[in-house]
């Protein structure tokens, strides 16, 4: 062959293997996951739950949880909840919609298949990659296996509290409750009550990673570190291990070797966490309700708040779907939630949160936290009341429970079986505002778990004291039971027990439990009804007895005092009202159209989650610290509106009346029923 001829040939020969390079399939390779976007703004649906507690396996809309806590997603798209309470089972949520049991359903310790298991109080769970789900089992102090198909079998631990490394039976926790697994098939835990993270290894031995029992702050290697009350873990594509360092505010990182390190970022208790795969974390912030995504850098975005209306009562577990969007067990509201992210300029749609209004109340039957519980016991403070604080505000926050008087020293007793859900089920020891979460119930001012001497009253409740012996924390275990009539502290110098119904920001007025005995037959007294424009300046001028109003401008705000007692009050004791609301009467005193029936625009039935509603519902002379008032006046803004949890803001349109004279009048009514007669009517004049 000729030079020329066998170049040409050998050029056509590369050309047509660079087209086949280009032209035949190639074997596919891994694709690189996109990054997570930061700062995403998230529509909250509803996946799961009605809002009342119970064990109903059905479609999820109609299903009923206990105490729904860890989520997991696996990759077909099935969701695991571990539902305590008193449910106590391992629940699973189909794409179909449908939930059901897949193990357990009472409280025990016992291995066995499906329902042949027993649980006590599951909090966090984690799959491997064989689809193997673990479970916290923190009544247990263990760390239960349940296969696919629902086999349960115990990893580690023998249902006893300890603190020891070993193999399998053989080591000790303390009301574990966050679990995570590894690619190599190691389960990591977080043992909350010895402010720890431990490791089981493949071959079931137990030992410690990080922490040494004892709660602090402090960032070192290995047993040097401190956690307090950890409850939540992740484990990165590092092997890192990420805490919800609940206790500490705070977000702590714990390397292969055992270091630990606190990240950025300002966080209100966070209690849940998981992690993508770029280190973007997602946490559930006990103190807030919000869940929060927390940057590699530490830049914190909630992606949803109370001014949303999207606040969680308590968002106890968090799960990533593969989608990008957010899982989340809100176990104080008995729902399963999805974070899904919104299109640039789509607003979110109204959400389904909190517990449902048909919750039934707990089963007090009519008792008192106080000796004799079937007795009679002055009530000193209603819900809704405007109360200032120790700074000098007189408009701080709005008073969120029932007050029973009692005296200092005395025991406090629970009114209704319980058992403890939340992992910081006590707070503020020593402090005026100390207390305890039991259930549904909190119950405050009150030295808890010790009597007038700080004795602890029984082993379920453990004292911490610091090095010169001073109290510095009650510990109460989640999954620790109560029954009525049991005691849980004594009465500290505020002398009276503040009783709370509901999770923060959905709080239910605690005289719907009923209390034996309890009377009242006193009507409220209103003292004065006046008017304010929109920047809260009084009308004051007057002509021929009537208040001259314009018609001109923002609208006005209709404000009336008024105070109630009930059957035994003290004569100074000053009580809020239930319900108030206000019609407009014309000259005649007939109501004018839209105004037959008083617009009932305030009822405290349950407590908005804004801060700022105590602003909204009273004028800026309430509270106790008005100008040195030893006397709390509580001044309502009828045009405002609160109820059912609900808050919303509004005026009175005067301009939308021809000029004349007119009669402002208002409702007034306590939780009994009693309405005011007196005071009830202001003349006016639009002009």
């Amino acid at each position: 062959m000729k030079p020329a001829r066998w170049i040409a040939a050998v050029l056509l020969l590369v050309v047509v293997a660079l087209l086949a390079t280009l032209w035949l399939p190639r074997k596919p390779g891994p694709v690189e996951p996109a990054a997570t976007p930061l700062g995403w703004r998230a529509q909250l649906e509803l996946l799961a739950g009605d809002g009342i507690g119970g064990a109903d396996d059905v479609a999820a809309m109609q299903a009923r949880f206990s105490d729904p806590w860890g989520v997991a997603i696996d990759a077909a798209g099935t969701v695991y909840i571990a539902d305590a309470g008193d449910n106590n089972r391992i629940r699973r949520l189909w794409l179909d919609g449908r939930v059901e049991t897949l193990a357990g359903g009472r409280e025990g310790f016992a291995d066995g298949q499906g329902s042949a298991a027993a649980f006590h109080t599951p909090s966090g769970i984690a799959l491997d990659r064989a689809g193997n789900l673990y479970v916290a089992d923190t009544g247990n102090h263990a760390i239960r296996k349940v296969s696919a198909q629902g086999a349960v079998s115990t990893l580690a631990g023998n249902g006893e509290p300890g603190n020891a490394d070993g193999t399998g039976a053989q080591a000790r926790f303390n009301g574990p409750m966050g679990v995570a697994v590894d690619a190599g098939g190691r389960v990591y835990v977080a043992d909350t009550w010895n402010d720890a993270i431990r490791v089981i290894e493949p071959d079931g031995r137990v030992h410690t990673l990080a922490g040494a029992g004892i709660p602090g702050h402090q960032d070192a290697p290995g047993a040097q570190a401190r956690f307090d009350t950890p409850t939540d873990l992740a484990v990165d594509a590092q092997g890192r291990v990420w805490v919800a360092d609940m206790g500490n505010r705070a977000l702590r990182r714990v390397g292969t070797d055992g270091s630990v390190t606190t990240l950025p970022g300002e966080l209100w208790e966070p209690m849940s966490i998981a992690l993508s795969h770029d280190g973007v974390a997602y946490v559930g912030e006990r103190q807030s309700g919000r869940v929060v995504q927390v940057s590699p850098a530490g830049h914190v975005v909630a992606l949803n708040d109370e001014d949303r209306g999207t606040r969680l009562a308590r968002p106890a577990g968090l799960a990533l779907a593969p989608d990008g969007s957010v899982l989340a067990s809100d176990a104080a509201s008995y729902r399963l939630h999805r974070l899904t992210p919104l299109a640039e300029g789509q607003t979110p749609l109204p959400a389904v949160v909190g517990p449902s209004p048909d919750d039934p109340l707990p089963r007090s039957q009519g008792r008192w936290p106080l000796r004799p519980q079937d007795g009679w016991h002055e009530v000193v403070g209603t819900l809704g009341e405007v109360r200032g604080n120790f700074s000098g505000e007189n408009r701080h926050h709005l008073h969120g429970g029932l007050d029973i008087r009692g005296d200092v020293g005395q025991t406090v007793l629970a009114i209704a079986d319980g058992k403890v859900s939340s992992p910081s089920a006590t707070w503020t020891p020593g402090r005026q505002a100390e207390g305890m979460s039991l259930d549904r119930l909190d119950y405050i001012h009150m030295k808890v778990g010790r009597d007038p001497r700080n004795r602890a009253l029984d082993p379920r409740f453990t004292l911490l004291t610091d090095e010169d012996g001073r109290l510095e924390r009650v510990r109460v275990r989640r999954g620790t039971r109560f029954r009525a009539g049991d005691a849980l502290g004594s009465i500290n110098n505020q002398a009276h027990v503040h009783l709370v119904v509901g999770p923060g920001g959905y709080e239910r007025n605690a005289a719907l439990l009923g209390f034996t005995n309890f009377v009242d037959t006193v009507a409220p007294r209103i003292d004065a009804v006046f008017l304010l424009d929109a920047h809260d300046q009084p009308l004051r001028e007057r002509r021929n007895g009537r208040v001259r109003v314009p018609r001109e401008g923002a609208g006005v705000q209709v404000v009336a005092e008024a105070w109630d007692q009930v059957d035994g009050n003290l004569p100074r004791r000053r009580l809020g009202l239930y319900a108030l609301g206000y019609q407009i009467l014309d000259a005649a005193g007939r109501p004018l159209p839209g105004y037959e029936s008083p617009r009932m625009n305030i009822e405290f039935n349950r407590m908005p989650p804004q801060d700022e509603a105590v602003k909204a519902i009273y004028a800026p002379d309430s509270g106790i610290t008005v100008h040195g008032s030893a006397v709390t006046r509580f001044q309502y803004v009828v045009t405002n509106s609160i109820r059912d949890g609900l808050l919303a803001t509004g005026l009175w349109q005067p301009g939308e009346l021809p000029a004349g004279d007119y009669t402002v009048r208002i409702t007034a009514r306590d939780f009994s029923g009693n309405a005011a007669q007196a005071g009830r009517d202001l003349p006016i004049t639009l002009e």
